[in-house]
């Protein structure tokens, strides 16, 4: 998910020379096409019995290969009621059993909860307000479980119990437990049809409605994840369970989706996966059916002012994809950028990551007063941010290019959004920013974003443990990023981007963890990062090199004067590598030198026939870790108290600058 760009005063740091250059600033901002092999894109053949409750299924002709595991089936009818603003589903949802013990109870997300009232955990966390969007007044919704039942017809309706396992609000029902009539053993399979309604709330935080628009973002009872011993480092199996917390996204298991959307005849859908029909108009409403296979959720939207558009792409990674844009009318003069922003991501991340499995993107452009849906990332579907009637400017291609990013750090590399944020946020805006960089030429500010990290946390947390949603924005976009750029300082791009290649490749279709990022750097690299990653990912530590001390004097003579000049330099925070140094003398020559980082400290000693008059490190910001420049530079012959006094003062305006921004 994108957040907001913060709004940086450029102008204040470049007169305190914090900042080197004037470069911008982002503080972060994550049919019918082929597939990989001849027969994807067909549904695969379902063992899940038909019911009076249960939609119907798409029987193919060859099933696809599996690329997961595919431990959960979903099939859905759900039909949109405008007049009542609800949705009104069924669903009957298969799942497999991969663990040893036997389970007596199944767990559902029921996300459309977080928003029944102030009470709730995610409306409390959030204080009603999802990045710089407020929930509009009285826009409440929620989700109702009308039936429950066994293949065989069994009545299990009563059996639901609301579990707070996260902070004991009462009043959080996000998350559900069922217990079951009988046991499930490992590796068998279960059957179970609901009824369900949604009270959609008025848009803000990634679904609902506005005017004639609807965003259906977790609309749907989406089964927990049940973990086996090892996945994710997990030593006893069970299930992984979170309420909806104000910072949190998602977790699922990869698998199928067949789902039947019922709308206004007007309206028009987009969806994660591809139609298996065209529409059909009947009794005053329009039938969609979408399938989806080795995805772990499904998103869908729809509005009758959709201005439509899409074009086949190919490319070296891209085996063939349809993209497909639903465009506010406000934004349809805009579709080539639209196109050429997801082109250009598309072939980047093909060839860097591992090819794009799926055949179609669809990218939704909500109304302006969609916002609260816009900048976030569903399988096979992409939101930008809401149309404005303006000339918008790179922000429109770097919200593209950000999602799409998704499609593989949290779509196909499936990490724990609740737990492991930085995994796919961090990830995606590294790759965002390459892509930015290589097809628009635009690089971001690393310094500034550095200096914006006055709250360092650790990257691996449950997303609702940072104080505060600018806290974890700061660390788990910005920090991560400026942490994987960290780990490309040390050992180049090319190394890099055979790192990412290789955990991507390794990872895919899987759930990784931090860990197993790590042990493919320590793999790639073959040297260990234990350090880097104790002080920087697990812990909260940023870089500090700072010069404490310059003297010089003169050893010679008045007619032959040469000088002694001593500079002192220390690390004060964090473990630093090859931090270039330049020395600065009178007579306008200069010395570079490169400092190993060891044993945090060191003194050089210059003898030239003009005095020092100053010394800086990392003098064009290329440590991105960096988040104190202001002790980076010493003239000579201040007086260290001075120093430390002035500096003082320079980081406080400087973390109330940044600290007066907001995501």
């Amino acid at each position: 998910m994108v957040p907001p760009r913060a709004k940086v005063f450029l102008s204040s740091l470049l007169a305190l020379g914090l900042l080197a250059g004037s470069m911008p600033i982002f503080l972060n901002p994550g049919s019918s096409a082929s597939a990989l092999a001849p027969n994807a894109g067909k549904p695969s053949v379902s063992a899940v019995e038909k019911s009076p409750l249960s939609p119907p299924k798409v029987q193919p002709d060859v099933p696809a290969p599996a690329l997961s595991d595919r431990l959960v089936e979903y099939h859905m009818d759900v039909r949109y009621e405008p007049e009542e603003n609800k949705l009104k589903g069924k669903q009957t949802l298969t799942w497999t059993h991969p663990g040893k013990k036997s389970v007596n109870e199944l767990y559902f997300h029921l996300y459309p909860n977080a928003f029944s009232s102030n009470e709730t955990t995610f409306m409390k966390e959030s204080g009603g307000r999802l990045r710089s969007d407020p929930m509009p007044d009285d826009g409440y919704g929620s989700m109702t479980i009308t039936s429950v039942k066994t293949t065989e017809g069994l009545a299990l309706t009563h059996r639901l119990q609301f579990v707070q396992p996260d902070d004991g609000n009462i009043k959080d029902h996000s998350l559900v437990k069922l217990r079951l009539p009988k046991p499930i053993k490992s590796g068998e399979s279960i059957t179970i049809h609901m009824e369900f309604e949604v009270e959609l709330p008025k848009i803000f935080a990634r679904m609902g409605t506005t005017e004639n628009f609807i965003m259906a973002g977790q609309w749907f009872p989406k089964i927990s994840v049940y973990e086996p011993a090892g996945l994710r480092g997990r030593t006893d199996e069970g299930w992984n369970l979170h309420q909806y917390h104000g910072n949190s996204e998602f977790y699922s298991n990869f698998g199928i989706y067949s789902v039947r959307i019922r709308v206004p005849e007007n309206y028009i859908v987009a969806a994660t996966g591809f139609p298996t029909k065209p529409a059909q108009k009947t009794n005053g409403e329009k039938v969609y059916q979408f399938y989806a296979d080795d995805v772990h959720d499904f998103a869908w939207s729809a509005s009758p002012n959709f201005v439509t558009a899409e074009e086949a792409f190919s490319a070296p990674g891209v085996p063939g994809v349809r993209i497909k844009l639903y465009l506010d009318p406000v934004h349809k003069d805009l579709k080539d950028r639209y196109f050429d922003a997801a082109k250009s991501a598309l072939a980047s991340f093909g060839k860097w990551y591992g090819s794009y499995p799926y055949s179609t993107l669809s990218i939704v452009v909500p109304p302006e007063s969609g916002n609260g849906a816009g900048g976030m990332e569903y399988p096979t579907l992409v939101t930008a941010f809401g149309a404005r009637n303006d000339s918008p400017g790179y922000e429109l291609e770097r919200t593209v290019i950000h999602e799409i990013a998704h499609q593989y750090f949290y779509g196909i590399i499936a990490n724990n959004e609740f737990e492991e944020a930085w995994l796919d946020e961090a990830f995606a805006t590294y790759a965002e920013e390459r892509v930015m960089e290589k097809e628009y030429g635009i690089t971001s500010n690393t310094a500034a974003q550095g200096a914006s990290i006055t709250s360092p946390a650790p990257l691996k947390m449950d997303s609702w443990k940072y104080s505060s949603h600018e806290n974890y924005a700061l660390n788990v976009y910005t920090r991560g990023k400026l942490v994987l750029q960290g780990i490309e300082r040390q050992v180049g791009p090319r190394m890099m981007e055979k790192i990412l290649n290789t955990y991507a490749q390794k990872y895919r279709f899987k759930h990784p963890t931090t860990s197993d990022f790590q042990k493919v750097v320590e793999q790639v690299s073959k040297t260990s990062w234990q350090s880097y990653f104790d002080q920087y990912v697990y812990g909260n530590q940023m870089a500090d090199v700072a010069i404490d001390l310059i003297k010089t004097k003169n050893k010679g003579t008045q007619d032959n004067p040469e000088y002694e000049s001593t500079v002192k330099i220390t690390s004060k925070d964090g473990d630093v590598t090859d931090v270039p140094i330049i020395f600065a003398f009178e007579d306008g020559k200069t010395v570079e030198r490169t400092w190993s980082g060891k044993d945090g400290k060191v003194t050089y000693t210059l003898d030239y026939t003009s005095p020092l008059s100053w010394a800086m490190v990392d003098p064009k910001y290329s440590m991105v870790l960096e988040n104190k420049h202001i002790n980076n530079y010493m003239k000579a012959g201040m007086d260290p108290k001075v120093v430390t006094r002035w500096n003082l003062s320079i980081t406080k305006l400087v973390e109330t600058l940044f600290g007066s921004l907001s995501w």
